[in-house]
């Protein structure tokens, strides 16, 4: 179940235009470290990898989660 901070990434899940290390994501999955997330953006596909997952951490410090690939 989505809350309303999720709300936006439930909808994109359940439409299919993310997938995690190539399979199709649900909303309900819990990413790690090492993990590859596609988003799909029209004709657009984003790529990124995970390299920290954090409980708490600050606006300006939430690039260093992830890289673009």
């Amino acid at each position: 179940l989505c809350d309303r901070r999720q709300r936006q990434m439930c909808i994109e899940t359940d439409a299919g235009r993310i997938r995690v290390n190539g399979k199709t994501a649900k909303a309900s999955l819990n990413v790690k470290v090492g993990d590859i997330i596609e988003i799909t953006f029209g004709d657009k596909v984003v790529k990124v990898e995970v390299l920290s997952i954090e409980e708490t951490y600050k606006k300006d410090e939430a690039k260093e989660l992830y890289r673009v690939l």
